[in-house]
């Protein structure tokens, strides 16, 4: 959509005499003389060289009691000037763009055919991307379409298939403003009135849609240009609905886009929403990067139980035929609210988490290098305040979560900062 202010200025006044060919001129106007008569037709020609000089047009002449009021239109535009992939740098992927079939998508196009049609279409979403520029401009707006403008229950919209704003405050990245959705067509101005002066911008995408395009528009005459490609190892997510962002109020506070502000490095999101089974495709595609780490959060999902046991021990060794040294977490069960009370839930949780110790220590036991497992009893908090229903994090979880992740990640001396 442009935006275009027109601005209409009556410069000056011309007093008209009884000869409707004459004019003399009562205003100050450069060229013309005050008191002086002139034809018509020579102030006319005056005024055109007028507006050329000032890149304006005059719109109209109206005869007002014998006064000549010339109006003019000033052609500066203060219409948003947008800019698409090319002004950024993409972040949260490690799949090239030619292998895509959209650019915010997370599996390659080859994918399609090789993971169940549930993860294919999970992989469309684009959590935990995000883009990266640096501009001058005073206000930038978000213009950008979304795949599905699915709905849910219990989760914000806004987190869904909104879009959030950071720049970068002293090194550190700082919020500054939502762009919420509105459908599947949306435009946001998420931020004006600053100064003008250059300064670095993220905008982190949708969690739970696809983004079919997304341009970032800025004031007329600023500049913008893509982010310089950051040099640490990325860390790579694979896991469940919770990992994947469910249920953050905007996509700034899931877990895995927390660590990467506090961490200034690049975090991929391999998050598939009732499907993080701990699958081969997966395994294989996330094995063809080489990480800082891998950190596996899978056994919300792990259902039947056994699947723990039949798979976990796989998927390290498909990520080992390509990827030898990269340190890979195991992270057990985030513990339900309701498992306080509920027997059965507690049980089952129990379970699961016994059943992946065991063959964390099965792998130990046979000489695997760098796997580490995390108990994560109290990740969200003591108080059981950190969920929207039980299971699925508020943001209040995911910053407890990160918190939690930050500290045993740096105890094990897996990161320094």
């Amino acid at each position: 959509m442009k935006k275009t202010l027109l601005s209409f200025i009556t410069l000056f006044i011309v007093s008209c005499i009884s000869d409707k060919n004459q004019t003399i001129v009562s205003g100050d106007v450069d060229g013309l003389k005050k008191g002086t008569i002139y034809p018509q037709k020579e102030i006319r020609e005056i005024l055109k060289s007028i507006d050329k000089e000032q890149d304006s047009t005059i719109v109209s002449i109206e005869n007002k009691s014998n006064v000549l009021h010339y109006t003019w239109e000033n052609n500066d535009s203060d219409e948003i000037i947008y800019y698409g992939k090319e002004s950024f740098l993409l972040e949260g992927t490690i799949v090239p763009d030619s292998l895509k079939e959209n650019t915010y998508d997370r599996l390659p196009l080859s994918y399609k055919s090789i993971v169940r049609p549930p993860v294919w279409e999970l992989s469309k979403n684009s959590a935990g991307m995000s883009i990266r520029f640096l501009t001058n401009s005073s206000s930038i707006s978000i213009k950008w379409e979304v795949l599905n403008n699915f709905t849910m229950n219990h989760m914000a919209a806004s987190g869904m298939k909104g879009v959030d704003l950071y720049f970068k405050n002293n090194g550190v990245w700082q919020y500054l403003s939502t762009g919420v959705p509105t459908g599947f067509q949306n435009e946001s101005t998420v931020i004006s009135n600053m100064a003008s002066e250059m300064r670095e911008f993220k905008i982190f995408l949708p969690l739970y849609d696809g983004v079919v395009n997304i341009d970032v528009g800025i004031d007329p005459g600023s500049v913008i240009k893509k982010g310089l490609k950051n040099k640490k190892k990325e860390i790579i997510f694979y896991g469940t609905s919770i990992t994947q962002g469910g249920c953050a109020s905007r996509p700034g506070m899931v877990h895995t886009n927390i660590m990467s502000r506090r961490l200034d490095r690049d975090v991929v999101n391999f998050g598939f929403s009732g499907n993080g089974k701990m699958e081969t495709p997966i395994a294989q595609i996330i094995s063809e990067s080489d990480p800082l780490f891998y950190v596996i959060e899978c056994l919300p999902n792990m259902f039947p139980p056994e699947s723990v046991t039949d798979r976990t021990i796989p998927l390290i060794d498909t990520i080992r035929k390509n990827n030898a040294d990269a340190p890979i977490v195991l992270v057990d069960l985030f513990g339900s609210t309701a498992s306080v009370l509920d027997t059965e839930g507690e049980k089952s949780a129990k379970k699961l988490n016994l059943d992946l110790r065991t063959e964390y220590k099965k792998m130990i036991n046979q000489g695997y290098s760098n796997i580490y497992y995390i108990d994560s009893k109290n990740a969200l908090g003591a108080d059981n305040e950190g969920t929207v229903d039980g299971t699925h994090f508020t943001d209040l979880g995911f910053m407890r979560y990160a918190d939690f992740l930050i500290d045993k990640l740096s105890r094990l001396g897996l990161i320094n900062n």
